[in-house]
């Protein structure tokens, strides 16, 4: 299969130039020379079978991962050269990441999980606390702020998440299934919360095996089939 480079464009907010992640000697690359765009305020789904390297990318893009070789750039920043310090500041900046099991921390109330990326990103706590109150009456869960974790139901710790990933105000929201640990109905709930912040101008990427949800999100599909992007990717109208 051949390399797909996409022409750059001036508004991107990802910008991958021949990635590859080798992650044991001899072993297949997870990734082999992806380069790949993705313009501000896109809306992008990562598909492709089990173990076709889309976890990989998505933590490339992270910057939770770095790659063997090839440059990652966010928000203008090539994230693969910075120190380790000052990648987890960027990454708290400027990326928001919303799992598929929630990660939440069980002793901390709803609102203190959405405060968290705040505090650890050194924003004044009143600040960060208007913002993760907005947050939550955005995302339909302020009358359980003073909730823990495991009274709540999967569809509002996913809202919770949600809000988390969104307190800084990131460049970049990545979703890794966001879906997958929902029933139909709520996972419906959380994909339309999800197009509606796209729809405002979020920058999203999300990898989901569910075409539905991609077709619901109006979403540009990136096929990733053993670690390289087929064709140039499936744009959907808007």
């Amino acid at each position: 299969m051949s390399e797909y480079r996409e022409p750059a464009a001036a508004g991107d907010v990802i910008r991958l130039d021949s990635v590859s992640k080798t992650y044991r000697a001899g072993a297949p690359p997870a990734l082999a020379r992806v380069s790949l765009r993705v313009g501000t305020g896109e809306a992008v789904a990562i598909m492709g079978p089990s173990g076709s390297g889309k976890s990989t990318l998505l933590n490339l893009l992270a910057g939770l991962d770095r790659p063997s070789s090839g440059t990652v750039t966010v928000a203008g920043q090539r994230i693969d050269a910075l120190g380790e310090s000052a990648l987890a500041r960027f990454r708290a900046q400027h990326i928001g990441i919303v799992f598929q099991f929630f990660n939440l921390l069980d002793d901390l109330t709803v609102l203190d999980n959405v405060l968290l990326p705040a505090q650890l990103a050194g924003v004044p706590r009143r600040l960060a606390s208007r913002r993760a109150e907005q947050l939550l009456e955005r995302t339909g869960i302020a009358r359980r702020w003073d909730a823990h974790p495991a009274r709540l139901s999967g569809g509002q710790r996913q809202r919770v998440a949600i809000a988390r990933a969104l307190v800084n105000s990131p460049r970049l929201l990545l979703a890794d299934e966001p879906t997958g640990a929902l029933d139909t109905a709520t996972g419906q709930e959380v994909g339309a919360l999800l197009r509606e912040l796209n729809a405002e101008g979020q920058s999203l990427v999300l990898v989901t095996h569910d075409p539905q949800l991609a077709e619901r999100q109006r979403a540009r599909v990136v096929r990733i089939v053993d670690g390289q992007v087929e064709g140039a990717g499936q744009a959907v109208a808007r």
